[in-house]
């Protein structure tokens, strides 16, 4: 199948899986999908490791210095969770269509390990995030899982080996050794790692830089450097966005006040959550809450959700 006639393909079967605006949910607790039919201004977002394919416009992700695209031609795979600027293209003609697909680390870490110990690897940097080509034997891998998932018995027999598939061509793609060094337990960006999810789990406790640093072995000078040599960010500043990305999920998804939102992620002064969540969202918490209620409809999804916290 030619590649334009493949993508054909993805696009009326992306349409037919997500018919409206919003998130998707399939049978794979891992795998949504995301429609949007209008264009989407640069807006401050929280990417948990995971994956998005493109099938249909395209998105920008600014983080650091570096641009990355991801669009019908490449895809995005990041290996920590990171907070960054995101905008999207899209109409109602040609509407956003995308896949995401949170990684199961479980199954992706087995994977690159049995990589790495097959193909005798050469060193590769680590990296947070990347953006990458989407060859054709990923493309024909993404078709035969859109196909899978339009029936409710190959979905739940079918669909589940082929997201696998997909981490397999992500790990051996052109940037994969990239990807499976950042997922290494060893070495400075393993601890790293680490601290993030740490941070992501008990983002309302009194974390301290002094108190991180110590929890994975390093003196506060050598954390911090390696801190923001893999997120791009202090610490402080770090938990900072964590906790203000999900005080806006609390209010969106759970209905929750400033107030509330504001002691659950762990300040203890609501002016000066009011005066960063305006620093960072350009709006107050109402504004930017009422702001996302009228422009996107966001389905409230089962479980603990952070990444894509808004489109």
């Amino acid at each position: 199948m030619e590649r334009i006639e493949r993508q054909e393909k993805m696009i009326a079967l992306m349409k037919r899986l997500a018919p409206q605006e919003g998130y998707t949910l399939t049978v794979l607790p891992d795998v949504r999908f995301l429609r949007s039919d209008r264009p989407l201004p640069s807006t401050p977002v929280l990417y948990e490791p995971g994956i998005v394919i493109v099938c249909q416009g395209s998105k920008r992700g600014y983080w650091a210095d570096k641009v990355y695209l991801y669009d019908e031609q490449h895809y995005l795979a990041v290996s920590v969770p990171l907070p960054f600027t995101m905008e999207t293209d899209a109409s109602a003609v040609e509407p956003l269509l995308a896949i995401y697909l949170t990684i199961d680390f479980t199954v992706l870490a087995k994977l690159a390990l049995e990589l790495d110990e097959l193909a005798n690897s050469a060193y590769a940097k680590p990296a947070g995030m990347v953006s990458t080509p989407m060859d054709d034997a990923l493309s024909q891998t993404v078709l035969r899982l859109l196909e899978a998932l339009t029936s409710p018995v190959e979905s739940r027999l079918l669909a589940p080996a082929i997201v696998r598939e997909i981490y397999y061509r992500v790990l051996t793609g052109e940037q994969g050794a990239s990807m499976r060094a950042a997922l290494a337990s060893h070495g400075q960006f393993g601890k790293i790692a680490k601290t993030v999810r740490r941070i992501h789990a008990t983002f309302g406790d009194r974390l301290t830089v002094e108190r991180l640093a110590g929890e994975v072995g390093m003196s506060v000078p050598t954390f911090h450097a390696h801190f923001r040599m893999v997120t791009h960010s202090s610490p402080m500043q770090y938990l900072k966005s964590v906790r203000l990305h999900q005080a806006r999920l609390l209010m969106l998804r759970e209905d929750k006040t400033a107030a509330a939102a504001c002691l659950e992620v762990g300040y203890e002064s609501a002016s000066q959550f009011s005066r960063e969540f305006k620093r960072l969202f350009g709006r107050s918490p109402g504004e930017e809450v009422a702001r996302l209620k009228s422009s996107f409809a966001m389905p409230r999804l089962p479980g603990k959700q952070v990444w894509v916290a808004s489109h």
